[in-house]
């Protein structure tokens, strides 16, 4: 039996991702264990996710995945490089899993391999230094660098095959037995309309509320979200305003993706924006991507330093499973590559006070009609035998 895993966020899971789980079994095996490891209650865009991660992992193993695990939140909430390497290093130590399988516009896996064996060349790293000029984004000089050096640019132009060279990336500098698997992901990143058979997250996000995205939904996962408790980044903006302007000038400057002065500009901005739209408005550039500034605010109310986002978690949350995840834990809590921890377990240390701080206050971005109590945890969710 193979066992292959994913890096992801469901935020939501809709039919597109139990898609993906079809197809992997057919290239590996119907027999495959499929590991997810998926982001918590805040997601690489930098905002809360729409559901909370207990829901939304519950909903995965409902509808094909075998265990769900949670992303470490320093991981979450980096850049895409970040965001790849850390669940990568996460698999890496894990150990037992076979492939790790991402959807991408080309779906040319050897295409995503070999610029990633260039991204991390000498050469490529020369020509980006000597191509730096103050009005470029990042983005735009890594493309050109990359064709100035006979690769392929078009494979960085969009987001899903940018982050599956990331992965590649990452397997490469981990030196890491984890065989990538390109799916072909159909459909757009960015549609505002949900297609049909291939919807967009970001679609059946701008349909929440509304009880038809559930159509979107796999049949088994549907009767979760049938009362939806949605999270949303408006409603937590008066609470991530006051936390930013009581912030020292020392914890601007301890922020991560502030360097060159840009944590200067937010900290000024923070202190006299109205809304967090003015605030990051006010600071994001053509130098400074949107995503970068977003990703940075959460960071400024979470509490999470340049140094926290560096630091590798010490433990991984298992989320949920079912009978076939239950074999692949206990295989790898003998292997003992990296602790895991089940809700309820207790933790110490600076990454839990972390994790503790960011648990009380995701529920503050509820709607201000519904905001609860701190949770106390939950427990796993464990899918019953057949």
């Amino acid at each position: 039996m193979k066992t292959a895993a994913i890096i992801c966020e469901y935020n939501p899971l809709h039919r597109g991702h139990a898609k993906q789980y079809a197809m992997l079994r057919k290239a590996l095996g119907e027999d495959t264990c499929i590991v997810c490891l998926m982001s918590g209650n805040f997601v690489q865009r930098g905002e809360p996710a729409v559901f909370d991660a207990a829901t939304r992992a519950k909903a995965a193993v409902l509808s094909g995945a075998n265990v769900v695990l949670e992303l470490p939140i320093t991981a979450a909430l980096s850049s895409a490089e970040g965001f790849a390497f850390g669940g990568v290093e996460v698999l890496h130590r894990l150990g037992g899993v076979d492939a790790l399988c991402f959807g991408c516009e080309s779906g040319d896996g050897n295409k995503i391999m070999s610029t990633a064996k260039l991204l991390r060349s000498p050469a490529f790293s020369e020509a980006l230094r000597e191509g730096l000029t103050d009005g470029d984004s990042f983005a735009a000089l890594r493309q050109r660098t990359l064709e100035a050096l006979g690769g392929d640019g078009s494979i960085l132009r969009n987001p899903n095959d940018i982050l599956a060279v990331e992965y590649c990336k990452a397997l490469l500098s981990l030196d890491s037995e984890i065989a990538p698997l390109a799916i072909t992901r159909a459909g757009c990143y960015h549609d505002t309309t949900p297609d049909p058979e291939n919807p967009s997250a970001t679609a059946l996000r701008a349909m929440l509320p509304r009880e038809d995205w559930l159509s979107y939904v796999p049949k088994a996962a549907r009767e979760l979200f049938s009362e939806p408790t949605i999270h949303r980044m408006a409603w937590g903006e008066r609470a991530m305003l006051a936390r930013l302007r009581a912030m020292r000038d020392d914890e601007f400057e301890s922020l991560p993706y502030g360097a060159e002065g840009l944590w200067r500009k937010l900290m000024a901005q923070a202190r006299q924006a109205d809304t967090i739209e003015e605030l990051i408005d006010g600071v994001k550039s053509r130098r400074y991507a949107r995503s970068r500034i977003v990703r940075m605010v959460m960071c400024a109310f979470l509490g999470i330093s340049e140094t926290d986002l560096k630091t590798p978690a010490p433990y991984v949350r298992v989320l949920a499973f079912d009978g076939v995840g239950r074999s692949f834990l206990r295989q790898a809590s003998d292997r003992g590559g990296i602790p895991l921890l089940h809700p309820g377990e207790k933790a110490r240390g600076d990454y839990a006070e972390l994790e503790r701080r960011a648990g009380a206050l995701y529920p503050l971005f509820l709607s201000p009609e519904r905001i609860p109590a701190i949770p106390t945890g939950e427990r796993v969710f464990s899918k019953p035998e057949a």
